[in-house]
């Protein structure tokens, strides 16, 4: 009985975690970088919940792609997102009402632009270079996600406002949900589940 307990405790357990990799993918974003290379992010929908649900239908949309850093300050920021390149325009929907939090700008954050009005955010954001560089924008600019690997992508984009020969997306994507692996498991699982009940 025990044993039954405990195997079908491990089935749950399974199950919540194959859940939890479903969610993560669900805000995990690929993109691609004209220079070379692919930068991955982890959105934050639990502190921008509006913001985040944005970006994910502008990039389901593809609109991204293609789209230029227009705006590459060293030790500050790189900007990106407008599809006019002039740093002036956005997407068709309206603009974001602010979700500011007190989530600090490091290096690999990312940030929504926006104008003087801090409700103004529409398709827009920003990579923060350094922990330092754009420290001061905790609390005054919603964060959107936050670099998990390839900033070093980032790193290598090409200066100016607008720089003279600006590097682009690519491509961005939402990563695909694991639901295979998740299948796999539980396949593995179930003739230990069987045998348990047998006995």
């Amino acid at each position: 009985m025990l044993k039954k307990f405990m195997l079908t405790l491990g089935g749950l357990l399974i199950m919540t975690a194959g859940t939890d990799a479903k969610a993560d993918s669900a805000n995990t974003v690929h993109m691609e970088v004209s220079g070379g290379g692919t930068v991955v992010i982890d959105l934050l929908p639990d502190i921008a919940p509006k913001h985040v649900e944005r970006i994910k239908t502008l990039i389901g949309e593809g609109f991204y792609d293609g789209i230029i850093f227009h705006r590459v300050i060293s030790g500050f920021m790189a900007q990106t997102g407008d599809p006019t390149g002039t740093g002036m325009g956005g997407s068709k929907y309206p603009d974001i009402p602010a979700e500011f939090s007190p989530y600090a700008y490091k290096r690999g954050t990312i940030g929504m632009a926006r104008s003087n009005n801090p409700d103004s955010a529409n398709s827009q954001f920003f990579f923060c270079f350094t922990d330092s560089g754009c420290s001061f924008l905790t609390g005054q600019y919603t964060v959107l996600g936050q670099v998990t690997s390839g900033m070093e992508f980032i790193d290598k984009l090409a200066v100016g406002e607008p720089p003279s020969s600006p590097d682009k997306i690519v491509k961005m994507t939402i990563a695909p949900v694991a639901e295979e692996a998740t299948e796999e498991v539980s396949e593995k699982e179930a003739p230990a589940e069987e045998k348990a009940a047998a006995e």
